[in-house]
């Protein structure tokens, strides 16, 4: 707004000068609502100044012709940017209509209408590639929230069936010894029992898990008793020591598995990223009602920045956290480096 005054009052040779500022700085103050409501903010801004151009043809004036008008770029770049692409394709023309009147009345020669046209057209090519760049960014989070959930479930596909087969058996070894050992079918019963509260917790919890038709696979999951594989002196990186203390015994397949994946996670992002780090320190306590995880390594502080914007590994660890009913956190540490946090429920939520 002090701009285009200053336009106003400093240039000799512009045309209805106080008109010229009155639309400018009239139209300045809709810049605020170009993210929320962009196509409304584009056919007004435009609108007016194609209606103010008109009347100045009619009565014979030159038309607008404020420097100070490039702010309307912006809304050429919001159209694009954040508007749907209903809005995109009514909005484009309402722009095209009083750059083109402006170009013909006020016509200066080819090379300057191409330029015009050519920083038009880069306004609304920045818009789109940007709007274009950050929908891919989040169909990636998106796809890689949804393999966490089809890893977790296949985890839980592999508990429910051994919990499945379990009650098979020994329902069998029931019936097979009913009639020699009395006390048999009771014995099998409470294992049947046992088992079956087990099965009915983890299928609950599937009900929780975004499943596709994608094929099983049935190996072994690594939990808490397989840390320990990620011990041990890297060749160009920071040593990885790994602790574990606490309750840790009969802990829910889903909740051992998550444990281990997201250690792993998180000793595979020190590694990487982690600037002068010698040491990574994995650390796991359990209790009576929830698994403890911290990763740490003693790297240099990186730049500060209060919110770093999450990365897919980040974003896989604290989907399956949630999933499970925990809660998983990264930042950097107070002294230095980079810590992950994770605290998950020894019972699995319903």
């Amino acid at each position: 707004m002090v701009c285009a005054a200053l336009e106003g009052v400093l240039r000799q040779d512009l045309p209805v000068p106080v008109l010229s500022v009155v639309v400018t700085i009239g139209l300045a103050p809709l810049l605020l609502w170009r993210r929320t409501h962009p196509f409304a903010v584009v056919a007004t801004t435009f609108g007016v100044i194609a209606l103010v151009d008109i009347g100045l043809v009619v009565a014979d004036a030159p038309a607008l012709d404020m420097t100070t008008l490039v702010y309307v770029l912006l809304l050429a770049y919001s159209l694009l940017r954040w508007g749907s692409g209903r809005e995109a394709g009514a909005g484009v023309p309402i722009i095209l209509v009083p750059a083109t009147i402006a170009l013909f009345v006020s016509w200066t020669g080819f090379a300057e209408a191409i330029g015009g046209f050519a920083v038009l057209f880069a306004a609304f090519a920045l818009g789109w590639a940007v709007r274009s760049q950050h929908g891919a960014g989040e169909r990636r989070l998106e796809q890689v929230k949804s393999e966490e959930r089809v890893l977790l479930a296949r985890e839980l596909h592999d508990t429910v069936a051994h919990h499945v087969s379990a009650i098979a058996i020994q329902a069998q070894a029931g019936r097979a010894l009913a009639a020699t050992v009395p006390s048999a079918p009771l014995e099998a019963l409470e294992v049947i029992e046992v088992e079956a509260s087990r099965t009915l917790a983890e299928m609950r919890s599937m009900v929780r898990v975004l499943r596709n038709e994608a094929p099983v696979d049935y190996a072994p999951q690594p939990g808490v008793a397989d840390l320990e594989r990620l011990a041990g002196a890297s060749p160009a990186g920071p040593r990885v020591e790994v602790t574990v203390s606490g309750e840790l015994a009969t802990l829910p397949t889903a909740i051992d598995a998550a444990v281990f994946r997201i250690a792993q996670e998180a000793v595979t992002n020190a590694l990487r990223h982690a600037r002068n780090a010698s040491l990574v320190d994995v650390h796991v306590v359990g209790d009576r009602s929830s698994v403890g995880l911290v990763v740490r390594d003693d790297g240099d502080p990186g730049p500060a920045d209060p919110a770093p914007e999450p990365g897919f590994g980040l974003t896989g660890m604290t989907e399956r956290a949630l999933l499970l009913g925990g809660t998983c956190q990264a930042g950097p540490s107070p002294g230095g480096g980079w810590v992950v946090s994770a605290t998950l429920p020894r019972q699995v939520l319903a």
